[in-house]
């Protein structure tokens, strides 16, 4: 098999993806992680001076929200709409019972935590940003989450990006003076009480400053060049079923753009565009993606703006503009009936064509809510089935049965580092799949299941199934 084109970018691109993953799914504005970044950067510098803290505040208001796919289903079970919920929780209009129950699910921060200190890791950001990271919902006064720390087991820019935070929303979403009022209340509660003085002194300079500060603007981040599947990875995280679904259509893409004989830069835009397709999934609540039969009222509509929500996020990062453009045309048919544009032939050119083939072809092949994955020819039968109805391209679709009838199930060497029956294990339990369901498949029993499971978590030095999985996926154990 050819050598894959090589998918990767700068730290920063990809920082700057994942922040735009996380601003969806928090149900904020594109750009909020960014705006974020820039108060607290200001409030460090006020505090501290120039340094290499600054970045350090920069990194992790950008990655605050990067493990929230991670316990999307978490948060949809808990609150219903774990898009809207996490909206009303941070911009104070959820129920008072429900907020209760979110300060309860100390699990959850534990996965938001292990997954945002994980990527941080991967991304090369250092131990400042990874310790900060998984401690950022731990409060001044003890009563924080997940493990209640006190005042000073907390890093000083947790408190700088909490009261950011805090700032940009509540004044957006209540104006200033509201912001100021509930800021002041939560002195020596929330945050220590002299850095929240400081925040208040300086917040409407600050807030008129992000007016003329570029969203794009330049942040300080290492120079390695890292892989762009960490931002799929984080993307597909958010539904069980998804695990690895960017990874696969990254791989059968390009693999049928290189038999259909495009150029090896081709290939690589296309690559990127498969990693980063499902960005604009974020907006959408898991609730809407797990139903099993037909969609309420307006869900479609929602759906089919997620190619809207991956253009639109990528066009603000330079690296990511031309895979972004491409990546949008991921759920486009020929006969006009995809979306979000609803476009048809000849506006569909081959790169368009082959990334929406290829996704359809995954799909087909996987579990989903509404029906189980359908076997090789069954997948061959629909998809040729398809492009004789117009959907798709004819000799396209067959460039992309070709290149999955080519694909080796292991495409890459499984590293020692898990057995052959862990990393099995860790497939299925990367699905979704419960104990007892693993159990079944693998005919071994649940106790056995419990006792890989234990040992996964000790080799890769997690506690939580979403951050066993991200990892998995990163060291290229499971597909």
């Amino acid at each position: 098999m050819n050598d894959a084109p090589s998918l990767l970018v700068s730290p920063g691109a990809a920082l700057a993806a994942i922040s735009q993953v996380g601003d969806l799914s928090m149900g904020q504005p594109l750009g909020h992680s960014m705006r974020v970044a820039r108060l607290a950067r200001q409030l460090a510098q006020a505090g501290a001076g120039q340094g290499g803290h600054l970045a350090v505040a920069e990194h992790v208001a950008l990655l605050r929200w990067s493990g929230c796919t991670a316990n999307a289903e978490g948060f949809t079970h808990l609150l219903g709409n774990d898009v809207d919920g996490r909206r009303a929780m941070l911009d104070h209009t959820l129920g008072a019972d429900d907020m209760r129950a979110v300060h309860k699910a100390s699990s959850l921060a534990v996965v938001h935590c292990e997954v945002s200190e994980q990527v941080a890791s991967t991304l090369g950001l250092g131990a400042d940003v990874e310790g900060a990271l998984y401690r950022v919902f731990e409060t001044y006064d003890g009563f924080g989450r997940p493990a209640g720390l006190t005042h000073g087991q907390i890093p000083e820019v947790v408190y700088q990006v909490v009261l950011a935070g805090d700032l940009e929303i509540l004044s957006r979403t209540h104006g200033l003076d509201s912001a100021l009022d509930w800021i002041g209340a939560q002195c020596n509660r929330r945050y220590p009480a002299a850095l929240a003085e400081l925040l208040m002194q300086n917040a409407a300079d600050w807030l008129a400053r992000l007016e003329i500060v570029a969203e794009s603007a330049a942040v300080e981040t290492p120079q390695n060049a890292v892989p762009l599947s960490l931002v799929g990875d984080v993307i597909d995280l958010k539904l069980p079923w998804l695990a690895g679904h960017s990874r696969q259509v990254a791989h059968i893409a390009v693999e049928a753009a290189r038999l259909w004989g495009l150029s090896e830069a081709m290939l690589t835009e296309i690559g990127k565009a498969a990693l980063i397709h499902g960005l604009g999934r974020a907006a959408v609540s898991n609730h809407i993606w797990n139903s099993p039969g037909p969609l309420p009222y307006g869900a479609t509509e929602r759906l089919h703006l997620v190619p809207y929500w991956t253009q639109k996020a990528c066009k603000r990062i330079p690296e990511l503009a031309r895979p972004g453009d491409i990546a949008a045309h991921a759920y486009e048919r020929l006969d006009g009936s995809g979306y979000y544009r609803g476009l048809s032939g000849d506006t569909l050119n081959a790169e368009h064509r082959l990334l929406a083939t290829a996704n359809a072809w995954v799909a087909l092949q996987n579990d989903r809510p509404w029906r189980p994955a359908h076997s090789d020819q069954e997948a061959q039968n629909v998809l040729r089935q398809d492009a004789n109805r117009g959907a798709f391209d004819n000799e396209i679709c067959e460039a992309v049965i070709a290149a999955a009838n080519g694909r080796q199930r292991l495409a890459q060497p499984r590293s020692s580092l898990l057995t052959v029956r862990e990393c099995d294990v860790l497939g299925e339990i990367s699905r979704g799949a419960s104990n007892k369901e693993v159990a079944r498949t693998l005919s071994i029993s649940p106790s056995t299941v419990r006792t890989h499971m234990e040992s996964i978590f000790r080799k890769l030095e997690c506690s939580t199934r979403a951050a066993a999985t991200l990892k998995g996926l990163t060291l290229g154990l499971i597909q």
